[in-house]
């Protein structure tokens, strides 16, 4: 499968994904929404890892989910551990048909469909230093506003209100 789809416009699509993770996104995204969260996927942190998904709590605390689709997907990437110095709670997330015993018991464990997930096990709770939250936190909102401008600049959203305040359907403040 292709990194990135040069066929494939549309900028919500980036082509790195399985549909089996795609599933497992919209699931585990759905939760965390309706908690009150924002998510963010494929989010870029300090060090050039990226993340699978970021759920920020209004009180800005920091999940951080890793989506494994299949065991070879869980066998062949070990840089999870990367992500735990950027978040306060850490999770795996997968299918019901990946057995759960190969992900490790000291971390929060997700299983997920494309409509919902069930949290098996809730994640240790890990407090991040400030100066890391900062840097979460202006990375989020960066990579927001940057993808906002490009569904902006390519149309999305746009139901012939151009030119007047409003990009994907959201008023932009003054």
């Amino acid at each position: 499968m292709p990194i990135l789809s040069l066929q494939n416009s549309d900028p919500r699509v980036d082509g790195r994904q399985s549909d089996r993770a795609l599933t497992i996104r919209a699931g585990v995204a759905r939760y965390f929404e309706e908690a009150g969260h924002a998510v963010l996927s494929e989010l870029s942190l300090k060090g050039g890892r990226r993340a699978d998904l970021v759920c920020l709590c209004p009180k800005g605390r920091v999940t951080i989910v890793e989506i494994k689709s299949s065991r070879a997907d869980f066998e062949a990437d070990h840089k999870w551990a990367d992500y735990l110095d950027h978040c306060d709670a850490f999770y795996f997330a997968t299918l019901a048909d990946v057995p759960a015993d190969i992900f490790p018991a000291s971390h929060g464990f997700i299983i997920a469909d494309q409509y919902f997930c069930d949290v098996v096990r809730e994640s240790a709770p890990n407090r991040l230093s400030a100066q890391r939250r900062k840097d979460v936190l202006l990375r989020c909102a960066r990579q927001v506003a940057l993808r906002l401008r490009r569904l902006e600049l390519l149309g999305y959203g746009d139901d012939s209100r151009q030119g007047d305040g409003h990009v994907c359907g959201v008023e932009a403040a003054d």
